[in-house]
């Protein structure tokens, strides 16, 4: 196993637990962008990251990443699909799994994440990987 898919399986472990805490795997410039969805964009920076997945938490409590499948794109990139679980802030209603499969792609050089993608639609992950199911 290489040592991006490492990195990545110990990333989605932490935030399996809800634990969203470290960004040492991070680069400092790190780009995140959100295809899809309700609010898609691009944030540049820890800081902006930051604020951002903070602001996709407050809808949710306990919201808990769970990764349902890991590959190895190439040297350079992870793909992981994955769902989401938690309960609503304001209604409190336990969803079991909120979304249907996302994916997120994982560009990592010299062991820091440089980029981060999150697909709401895995299709299009796919398709913009230029990979087939």
């Amino acid at each position: 196993m290489s040592e991006n898919l490492d990195l990545v399986r110990s990333m989605f472990a932490a935030w399996e637990r809800g634990d969203v805490s470290s960004s040492e795997w991070a680069d400092p410039e790190i780009e995140y962008v959100v295809d899809g969805g309700l609010d898609p964009g691009t944030w540049t920076g820890l800081t902006d990251m930051a604020q951002r997945v903070r602001y996709a938490l407050e809808a949710w409590k306990d919201l808990r990443l769970e990764a349902d499948e890991y590959r190895e794109v190439d040297d350079e990139r992870v793909l992981v699909f994955n769902h989401r679980r938690g309960r609503g802030t304001t209604s409190g209603l336990e969803v079991g799994r909120l979304t249907g499969v996302e994916a997120h792609v994982f560009h990592i050089r010299d062991g820091k994440v440089r980029k981060i993608v999150v697909y709401v639609d895995r299709d299009r992950a796919l398709a913009d990987l230029g990979l087939e199911e």
